[in-house]
């Protein structure tokens, strides 16, 4: 198993789930039954796995309302420290070659096993979550327009400060994380002149521990309040928890990534401090590409989340944020931008 530090690790596990060793990783299962067909989705995770309270779990979520309305007995396999793309290979066509029908990369790390895998067994679906370089017939490239969502973060964050400085930290260093930036700095600068946005990046690699250590997020988030910023971004995975720890510790905001984190069991001693979220519907995407198999006519190509479609959105949870009507308005002034095209946002 990997060694990853969590948070509220009990609010995480799922005693309901049997744990196997499969595919040169650690799967949570339903079934056993490996080489029967049509067992239902298969997930790979990314770095940070199965309770991160965000991405990962937001695809679990879609895994399981797959699973109670199809009938599946499906499996999640979690990814290991150091571990290769040969073993990601590996492990995906383990997952085919049992019976499973999507088989899920959660993250764009997957991109050349999901590759690799899906040339080698083509009557199989596979999708991968974050990455749109995969052009095969039995692929779906989930992919998301996270900037858009980061932008009216950064409207909420400019709302919200009072000091005039706010914070964005990511998780690594890479073209996804950008867009996550970008969006965020528009938005600030678009709704507020005269903020100050600081970001820093955890790590340069995944393999560092950028999207799995919450005490480098905490540290991170330690540094930026105490420069000054009132409201902190993360998008770092299993790390944004603790940069919201560090904002509930200095009673200042943070805002959530990819699921609603004021929702999070795990987070719930924090939640009067999460402002709001940007949202990616991970769970509806992971969702719809195993109801599009079980109906027989499976996605393909690219399939991209927006503000229009509802692929990306803004929590509305903490009443602080949803009863706030200058934020409001100004958030919703935004969206009807984003949305008929009078705003562009930029992705770097």
């Amino acid at each position: 198993m990997r060694r990853v530090s969590r948070l509220a690790v009990a609010g995480v596990a799922t005693a309901a789930l049997a744990v196997t060793a499969t595919a040169c990783g650690s799967s949570s299962s339903s079934s056993s039954s490996g080489g029967s067909k049509d067992l239902g989705l298969a997930l790979a995770y990314d770095v940070g796995g199965k309770g991160d309270q965000s991405f990962n779990d937001a695809a679990t979520a879609g895994m399981d309302k797959a699973s109670k309305e199809f009938g599946y007995k499906s499996t999640a396999v979690e990814p290991q420290d150091g571990e290769s793309d040969a073993d990601k290979v590996q492990r995906l066509e383990t997952l085919a070659k049992q019976g499973y029908n999507p088989v899920i990369g959660v993250g764009f790390a997957y991109a050349p096993a999901v590759k690799e895998a899906a040339a080698k067994y083509p009557k199989t679906t596979f999708g991968i979550v974050d990455d749109n370089t995969i052009k095969a017939n039995n692929v779906a490239d989930l992919v998301f327009h996270e900037e858009q969502a980061s932008y009216l973060a950064g409207v909420a964050a400019a709302k919200a400060t009072k000091s005039n400085v706010v914070g964005f930290i990511g998780g690594v260093n890479v073209p996804l994380i950008h867009k996550f930036e970008a969006g965020f700095k528009q938005g600030v600068a678009d709704t507020k002149k005269g903020v100050t946005v600081k970001s820093q990046y955890l790590t340069e690699t995944a393999q560092e521990g950028g999207f799995s250590s919450p005490d480098k997020g905490e540290n991170a988030a330690e540094g930026q309040i105490d420069a000054g910023a009132d409201v902190v971004y993360a998008a770092a995975g299993l790390s944004g928890q603790g940069v919201i720890k560090a904002a509930n510790a200095h009673h200042v905001w943070a805002i959530g990534v990819d699921s609603d984190q004021y929702k999070q069991d795990a987070l719930a001693k924090y939640k009067a401090s999460i402002f709001t979220s940007a949202m990616k519907n991970v769970e509806g995407a992971v969702y719809e590409l195993a109801k599009s198999v079980h109906d027989g006519k499976p996605q393909s190509g690219e399939v991209r989340g927006s503000l229009e479609n509802g692929g990306v959105s803004l929590s509305n949870s903490n009443p602080a944020f949803a009863n706030d009507k200058a934020v409001q308005d100004a958030v919703k002034k935004a969206e009807e931008g984003i949305k008929n095209g009078t705003i562009q946002v930029k992705t770097s």
